[in-house]
């Protein structure tokens, strides 16, 4: 008797598992982790990926996007990537020095005169080879961001690099950036990103380099009274993932997401390009600091000055990739 119970509810467990259909598989899940505001290119290229995955991709995949270092700073990303607690970031590309060398490329001063320059390098053999620089050591290249050409604000003018000497900039974690600061002779100091603000408003440090949407996002501007508009760098990001995570997923399934975030990052770029005039002028009107303009020769001077920081690097980042970039400027 028990038996024959035991049968019919085997029976009735059966019946109602075949009713209620095959058991969906739980979506691929991606978070997506970066430091800076949701209304920077960055910020709104990830919430775009998130868009595009989700109209395209629902049932299977789900993007969560993280801003403000609410799970990593920079330097904790790729760490955190390569442990499976997120699954892609942007980080700067001053950020990757500890997996290759080759993307200190992008922080040596005065390389690039703009951003079609930067457009033309990536999109060449160079450029494309050197996202796949950090594979052997679990992190993989998607695509490049930008968030536009670097300016120097500060607590006092700074028209000529004499100006700078003595004072003391936050940087990115970058041995480029740091020998940048010490051929005008300033002081470079490492601090994460989320900390900057504070540091300029207590006059921990004296000054920082930035785009216009960072200083103005961050509101950099507001405890800064000037800004030399210098372009004198890059601040571009690479979109990173692991190896193990990128190569796991169904190859139908890797391109999907792959067509998603290429069509994600030419309209995180579009925004860069128009938000580096828009929040440039909204510093301008808010009146709260004064924007320094370079003479043709006080930009030779700080030329002069820092380019010889490239060839302090050639051998780690290599002579053919500088001058593959640099030949990109014509």
């Amino acid at each position: 008797m028990f038996r024959k119970v035991t049968m019919a509810v085997a029976a009735l467990t059966l019946t109602a598992a075949l009713a209620a259909g095959p058991v969906l598989a739980k979506p691929v899940v991606i978070k997506f982790s970066h430091v800076v505001a949701e209304n920077t290119p960055k910020g709104q290229m990830a919430n775009k990926f998130k868009d595009l995955i989700a109209e395209r991709l629902g049932d299977k995949v789900v993007v969560e996007v993280y801003p403000n270092s609410q799970l990593f700073s920079q330097n904790k990303v790729l760490e955190a990537i390569l442990l499976g607690d997120v699954q892609m970031s942007a980080p700067a590309m001053s950020v990757f020095g500890r997996y290759t060398k080759q993307l200190e490329l992008y922080d040596l001063p005065f390389l690039f005169k703009d951003i079609d320059a930067v457009n033309r390098f990536q999109a060449s053999e160079a450029g494309q080879g050197m996202m796949m620089s950090m594979e052997k050591k679990g992190l993989i290249g998607l695509g490049y961001l930008h968030n536009g050409m670097k300016q120097l604000s500060s607590s006092k003018p700074l028209q000529v690099p004499a100006d700078a000497s003595g004072l003391k900039f936050r940087i990115m974690s970058s041995d480029v950036l740091a020998a940048q600061f010490k051929a005008i002779k300033a002081t470079p100091l490492k601090k994460p990103f989320s900390e900057v603000f504070t540091l300029l408003q207590t006059r921990a440090i004296d000054g920082q380099e930035n785009t216009w949407s960072n200083i103005y996002s961050k509101k950099f501007f507001e405890v800064q009274p000037y800004i030399t508009e210098s372009n004198h760098g890059l601040l571009d990001y690479m979109i990173v993932t692991s190896t193990e995570f990128w190569m796991g997923l169904d190859d139908a399934l890797r391109t999907e997401i792959k067509k998603a975030l290429d069509e994600a990052i030419v309209f995180g770029n579009q925004v860069a390009a128009e938000k580096s005039d828009t929040d440039k002028q909204k510093i301008i009107d808010s009146n709260r600091c004064k924007i320094l303009e370079l003479s043709p020769e006080e930009r030779a001077q700080w030329v002069e000055i820092m380019k010889p920081v490239w060839g302090k690097f050639e051998k780690k980042i290599g002579k053919d990739l500088i001058d593959a970039a640099y030949s990109a400027n014509n």
